[in-house]
């Protein structure tokens, strides 16, 4: 198979998985607590056209050497924080800052989440609105008539019978060393990795973790006009492999085609 063909092939290969890419974080611009996917490439191994013949002391910049294409370097999730949206709704909960809600997922595995709308499920505790529970867990009572969350994480719950409120517990935080390292399991919740590190507890607003924001819910990530300028980017690019697919088969026609 012509070289050409393959490089270019791979190139188009690449661009449509950035495309991909592209378009999930443009339908999920409107997605509380979305974060946008990057992907970055990388020039795939170069091999020596000279090959096992060549003189040793020839030296590099004699030698012809031919790359194999493009490669996915990396795709990972971006975390910055999103915009904060008041809802003025008690239980919607954002993160201002660093930070993961920890929750049990349902094989009994912990998960993270940036936080979004809580529930109180049929126990009596605090979850998120998939029925996550939080860890530790907090119990709120199915008869709380009015529940608040303070910036440091405190929980207070006023029942039905309770002329004041009382502290009920503690919303904990995680931080990780390196959350581009995160696995996305869908529902905005994400599990650690060998390359995220285990999750390191933190309290809102200590040892860099942020602060939490009752009544707000944090907005994607999404900034359309980035967003827009490298599908155009990925566009051009893919139609350029395109391009050299085309030169590549008029010159084998063409060779096809010679007469002695």
């Amino acid at each position: 198979m012509n070289d050409s063909l393959y490089i270019a092939a791979t190139g188009m290969h690449m661009q449509q998985k950035g495309v991909d890419t592209i378009s999930n974080n443009l339908a999920n611009v409107n997605t509380p607590g979305f974060k946008k996917g990057k992907v970055s490439f990388e020039d795939l191994v170069y091999r020596d056209l000279n090959g096992a013949a060549a003189s040793l002391d020839s030296g590099a910049a004699g030698r012809m050497w031919q790359g194999g294409g493009v490669g996915i370097g990396s795709m990972v999730k971006s975390f910055a924080t999103g915009t904060l949206k008041q809802t003025d709704q008690a239980m919607d909960l954002a993160i201002e800052g660093d930070g993961f809600l920890e929750v049990v997922a349902l094989d009994g595995a912990p998960a993270y989440s940036r936080g979004g709308t809580l529930t109180v499920d049929k126990d009596g505790f605090l979850a998120t609105a998939s029925g996550y529970a939080l860890k530790p867990s907090i119990h709120i009572g199915n008869d709380a008539r009015e529940v608040s969350i303070k910036a440091d994480g405190r929980v207070f719950v006023r029942s039905r019978d309770d002329s004041e409120a009382s502290e009920v517990g503690r919303i904990e935080l995680v931080r990780f060393a390196d959350m581009s390292g995160l696995v996305p399991l869908g529902s905005n919740l994400y599990k650690s990795s060998e390359r995220s590190g285990d999750a390191i507890a933190a309290r809102a607003g200590e040892d860099g973790a942020g602060m939490l924001a009752q009544g707000f819910v944090e907005g994607s990530n999404v900034n359309l006009v980035e967003e827009m300028v490298d599908l155009m980017v990925a566009k051009r690019a893919y139609e350029t492999s395109l391009k050299v697919i085309q030169a590549s088969d008029e010159m084998l026609a063409m060779s096809n085609n010679l007469r002695k």
